[in-house]
């Protein structure tokens, strides 16, 4: 009886050495579940579907799963939310994620496949799994995920002053693109022609025009491109010319000159005027009463009687 008493503590040490060794050599000590992300970093283009991975191994019977997916955004990093929890036979989804996101394989896999990929679901996700009474730390892996989106329409505006020697801006602007699309401005007509580009961001730029003339006239294309795609947006630019006023002028001359000339001949007509007012004056009075003599004519009638016997 001792013996066998003997035995049996010997057999249960026997296994509880194995059972340690084999959470060292599984878990390195660090935590009893031991996690393991295939693919470090993925890929989805928008709209797509993609699958998280996410694998783990315990030695404890999984009752008491508990799964958590969290997303820390590009844009806040140090923010992150939940995206799905499986606890204890429950999926519970975030509203963000709510109808997108499901476990593909619980509970013998952590991995969840995200429907209809957004720009915005691009971050660091992170698998965290716990199974109680397992002991240690929950096991956790990361991955991070890269959505791809071809440009958006870009925006092309002009502003400045289309009149003949003036200046003119053309920008464009694109809203989404993944990676950061290319922007080009070129001049389509007569010939294509690459404009110095000016960026003002990553998805915006600007064409700076001075001293523009009729040559300038005509279509310009802003186009945004990159592995997935390429969208235009185009600006018809008609530089105003002002009018040519030489006709104008030559008729303003004439008239001028006409002017002149009647003036100069009614200065002329008086001072004849008065010159011969003064010669009238300085002749003799014989000469002046000779003159109204032969400009008067005096007609005086004679009476003829005659007797007839």
């Amino acid at each position: 009886m001792a013996e066998m008493l003997f035995g049996n503590r010997l057999e249960n040490r026997w296994h509880q050495a194995r059972t340690k060794m084999l959470q060292k050599l599984c878990f390195g000590g660090k935590g009893a579940v031991r996690v393991t992300v295939r693919e470090p970093s993925v890929e989805a283009i928008q709209g797509d579907s993609v699958v998280l991975p996410c694998s783990f191994f315990t030695m404890i019977p999984l009752s008491r799963l508990s799964i958590i997916w969290t997303v820390a955004p590009l844009s806040e990093p140090a923010s992150p939310s939940q995206v799905i929890v499986y606890d204890q036979g429950q999926v519970i989804e975030s509203p963000a994620y709510t109808g997108r996101v499901g476990f593909t394989g619980i509970p013998w896999s952590a991995d969840v496949l995200l429907n209809d990929t957004l720009v915005s679901d691009a971050g660091i996700y992170r698998c965290v799994v716990s199974n109680p009474p397992e002991v240690g730390d929950p096991g956790i892996g990361e991955l991070s995920l890269s959505v791809l989106a071809p440009p958006s329409l870009p925006v092309c505006l002009w502003e400045g002053d289309t009149e003949e020697g003036g200046s003119v801006t053309l920008s464009c602007a694109v809203a989404e693109g993944v990676p950061t699309p290319e922007m080009r401005w070129e001049k389509l007509e007569p010939e294509s022609i690459t404009l110095p580009l000016n960026m003002d961001s990553d998805m915006s730029g600007f064409v700076q025009m001075a001293n523009i003339s009729a040559q300038t006239s005509g279509i310009y294309r802003c186009s945004v491109s990159n592995v997935l795609g390429s969208q235009s947006c185009y600006i018809n630019l008609s530089v105003y010319s002002p009018p040519d006023n030489t006709p104008g002028i030559l008729q303003g001359v004439l008239v001028s000159l006409s002017m002149a000339l009647v003036l100069v001949a009614l200065v002329v007509l008086v001072l004849w005027l008065h010159r011969s007012g003064q010669e009238r004056k300085t002749s003799s009075p014989k000469e002046q009463e000779e003159e109204e003599c032969y400009n008067e004519i005096t007609y005086t009638p004679s009476l003829i009687k005659r007797s007839f016997v």
